[in-house]
């Protein structure tokens, strides 16, 4: 049998590689061969790799990881941190934000995947008013110092729309670093958290893509504005049917990972609200429009959830929200394959 690697074009009549980001299950607390063992049998083609789900990175290391997948027929893609000392979301441990790149870059290539995940910064820098721009220039100076290592070892540095930037703002990121070695990691949830159509945000940031994070969500209108709350694939407003055809025809050697979140509370965006704008001073009306529209057509999520409330949580309450992140994702990924049609293991 054969499949095609991680960033190369599919072969006709073969369905998109399906897979799924580690931290969709983090309360788990599984490490990489753990986690190899699960996509299998869930006769998954690819995952992402959470920096942390890797017991080290040290190349020994990686190599049996990468031996272990390649025996189940899995490819793999690590997903890395933070970039930018400015954001909030930044660990000094880490160190030199260039070396934590060139970990990443030599990480991917041990692995023998074509790129790997980072994001510049969070919600919580632009919830703060953080200067985003600053904080872009600060990136693309930090990327640029290994274009060179990126280039050598034919790895694509995926920038995920994490919440920090809006869908513009990543794709002048992009173009100002250098599209040939720099690529999105599109996130579908993170979109409406900026007041974004995720439609809209496919659009601007189709050319660049590289890798995903699937995950649907619900949008509403509020007294103040809209509520936003990320929920499992197939639950919420987004239309995936719609979403699945543009992105085959976008991104069409792009696996579809599911980064399923569940558990967390609805997020107010209360756009009615001269002072909330201050965190968008640029968003045009027209990017703003579409987002309206999903708002106005949507409605709260209904379902059954689990909401992890603030501070401390008594151990049966940890426990269901724990079992709730697999169980969200194997509906998610039951969704993605018997309803959207995404993830015919492979062809012979």
């Amino acid at each position: 049998m054969a499949r095609s690697a991680v960033g190369e074009a599919a072969a006709p009549g073969e369905h998109v590689r399906l897979g799924f980001d580690t931290y969709s299950i983090r309360g788990l607390q599984w490490k990489a061969p753990q986690v190899l063992n699960y996509a299998a049998g869930l006769k998954l083609d690819v995952l992402q790799i959470t920096h942390g789900d890797f017991e080290s990175v040290e190349e020994p290391y990686l190599k049996k990881i990468k031996d272990q997948a390649d025996r189940l027929g899995i490819a793999i893609e690590p997903g890395f941190g933070c970039i930018c000392p400015q954001s909030k979301g930044w660990n000094p441990k880490q160190g030199d934000p260039s070396e934590y790149l060139r970990r990443g870059i030599l990480a991917a290539k041990t692995l023998g995947s074509r790129s790997f995940k980072v994001f510049m910064g969070n919600s919580a820098d632009r919830a703060g008013w953080a200067p985003i721009p600053a904080m872009m220039e600060a990136a693309i100076k930090i990327l640029k110092s290994v274009r060179s290592q990126a280039l050598d070892a034919g790895v694509m540095i995926a920038v995920e729309n994490h919440g920090d930037m809006q869908a513009r703002e990543a794709k002048t990121l992009i173009e100002e670093t250098g599209k040939d070695f720099v690529g999105i990691c599109l996130d579908t949830g993170n979109p409406v958290m900026l007041m974004e159509d995720p439609l809209m945000t496919l659009e601007v940031l189709g050319p660049y893509v590289v890798t995903s994070h699937f995950r649907d969500a619900v949008v509403y209108e509020t007294p103040r504005g809209a509520a936003a709350q990320w929920v499992a694939l197939g639950d919420g407003v987004i239309d995936f049917r719609r979403f699945v055809r543009r992105f085959a025809e976008l991104c069409p050697k792009v696996p579809f990972q599911l980064e399923i979140i569940t558990g967390s509370p609805p997020r107010e965006l209360p756009y009615l609200e001269t002072a909330f704008w201050k965190a968008f001073p640029n968003m045009p009306a027209s990017d703003f429009a579409p987002f309206l529209a999903l708002a106005k057509n949507g409605h709260p999520f209904m379902g059954s959830m689990l909401i992890a409330g603030a501070g401390k949580q008594p151990p049966e309450y940890q426990a269901a929200l724990i079992q709730q992140q697999r169980v969200d994702l194997e509906r998610s990924l039951d969704y993605a394959k018997n309803t959207l049609g995404v993830g015919v293991r492979w062809r012979a």
